[in-house]
């Protein structure tokens, strides 16, 4: 249960902006308005919150509630449902129609399921029931955190994206990672030294050589895309050196080589580590000669392409093996930059999915957004298929969502699966201690121990009948898919509960 630090004084009607050592850099901006007449409360939400890097201000009653809403923007409400001086729900109402990305969390002694239908349905996020432990209030705050922070970087991107300049910007991140990788694209793009990418697939790395050739002083020149791994060998000699007339079956007139295509541009050789030992023989001889000899000519052409070569498989490695020639291997390793994948810059990922929304945005002016439990899975799943995994889902919960708003229903099985596995039990437990509070607050049970498969069903009975059968509304509060819930019905054998 939280208490307050009785020696603690926060500045009710006020801002306190001090931190406490170690607190989130990322939330310290941010700024957490706690609307309760119960001192005790105000003080334990103030002090929990400003340890976890939030600005917070006090209020006891819906009067001064109004005036610091009106003094300074708020990120996140802790609101009492029973708050002196008016109406939570009025004040709720109004607030969320001024400030549409204002997070609200109710907080309530009294939990019932009409009351917190109710404030949801006027525009809260998220509740607590009191009395409440310090983890769940962390937990609750974090998730507000992240909600914000998505609705803040949604609207800083449609406003980057009104700008013709930055509409087809390739890479998004603020992570360290990231900021790192943005700072070496931008030192290497000055030359035409050769660059190898490295980094596991769907991580980006050709929007990384893109990024190259488009900073620097020959962005208007072609850049030339080659997946190495996808052709025949012969096909790709074809594509790479280009060949005269009738040099094999079916070539019926002659093909000019991307190396000389390419004209002071770049070609991006994808896969590199695909190429065979004997076209790794005739690239490396180009790069040492810049020129080269289409297949079945006896002319040489020069080229003056730089080469991006990328791979997701250890080259160094190849070179021990045997399979990877060393010269080559040193001859486009010149510079080396180190894409990092999805899960060591997880913070990005509320970013990149803002990112492909508002393209989506753009292409079905649908205006969808993320639940909170989707957002807080998507931000802790490993995404073993990096970005590429991301984007595929969501265009894919996009294109099954029935209306603006993305649930856990329309993520792919494996997010679904990993959030059975890493939440099993955590939500509908709570829904048992609302169908049975005496058990659930350690009185012992009248009719002797019940089991959970029972408690589940009960809960999940119990709400859909408080909800007069609104089912999709009885998931949400649950924090279950909607999937989820209509298979639980069906292994009930009730239809229409």
């Amino acid at each position: 249960m939280v208490k307050a630090n009785p020696s603690r004084s926060p500045a009710d009607f006020g801002w306190n902006s001090s931190s406490r050592p170690g607190a989130l850099s990322s939330s310290s901006a941010m700024r957490v308005l706690i609307v309760d007449d119960d001192v005790s409360v105000r003080q334990a939400c103030a002090e929990i919150s400003e340890r976890v890097g939030f600005q917070t201000a006090s209020a006891s009653t819906i009067a001064q509630a109004e005036v610091l809403l009106a003094e300074k923007s708020v990120d996140i409400m802790l609101l009492d449902l029973r708050v002196p001086g008016g109406s939570s729900l009025g004040l709720l109402e109004h607030t969320r129609a001024m400030y549409p990305e204002l997070v609200v969390i109710v907080m309530t002694a009294f939990a019932t399921v009409s009351s917190a239908v109710e404030a949801m349905r006027n525009g809260a996020s998220d509740y607590l029931t009191k009395p409440f432990a310090l983890e769940e209030l962390t937990q609750v705050l974090q998730r507000a955190r992240n909600r914000r922070s998505f609705a803040l970087e949604s609207r800083r991107l449609k406003e980057d994206l009104r700008q013709p300049r930055k509409l087809d910007s390739p890479l998004v991140g603020n992570t360290p990672a990231m900021q790192n990788l943005l700072r070496m694209i931008s030192k290497v793009a000055q030359s035409a030294h050769p660059v190898l990418i490295l980094g596991e697939s769907g991580t980006g790395k050709e929007l990384v050589a893109r990024a190259i050739h488009n900073s620097g002083p020959n962005a208007s020149r072609p850049f030339l895309p080659i997946d190495c791994g996808a052709l025949v060998p012969t096909l790709i000699e074809s594509e790479l050196f280009g060949h005269v007339r009738g040099a094999f079956t079916g070539a019926s007139r002659p093909k000019e080589g991307l190396l000389a295509a390419a004209d002071h541009g770049t070609v991006f050789l994808d896969e590199i580590g695909e190429l065979p030992l004997d076209l790794q023989a005739r690239l490396l001889r180009a790069l040492q000669e810049k020129e080269i000899r289409p297949v079945g000519s006896t002319h040489s052409v020069p080229i003056r392409a730089r080469i991006v070569a990328a791979t997701n498989r250890d080259l160094a490695a190849m070179v021990e093996q045997g399979s990877f020639r060393k010269d080559l291997y040193f001859r486009l390793n010149v510079v080396n930059l180190r894409v990092p994948p999805l899960r060591q810059r997880s913070d990005d990922i509320p970013l990149l999915a803002a990112y492909f929304l508002e393209r989506l945005r753009r292409e079905s002016a649908i205006e969808y957004v993320f639940s909170d439990e989707a957002l807080r899975i998507m931000h802790e799943y490993d995404w073993p298929g990096n970005v590429r995994e991301l984007e595929h889902a969501i265009e894919r919960a996009c294109a099954l969502s029935s209306g603006p708003v993305i649930t856990m229903a329309e993520l792919p099985t494996q997010l679904q699966e990993f959030r059975a596995q890493s939440t099993r039990g955590g939500s509908i437990i709570a829904a048992m201690a609302s169908s049975y509070p005496e058990e659930m607050n350690g009185a012992q049970p009248s009719a002797g121990i019940v089991s959970i498969a029972e408690m589940e069903k009960q809960a999940i009975l119990n709400t859909i009948h408080q909800l007069n059968g609104d089912k999709l509304m009885a998931a949400r509060l649950l924090g279950i898919g909607k999937t989820t819930l209509y298979r639980k019905l069906k292994e009930y054998g009730i239809d229409q509960p």
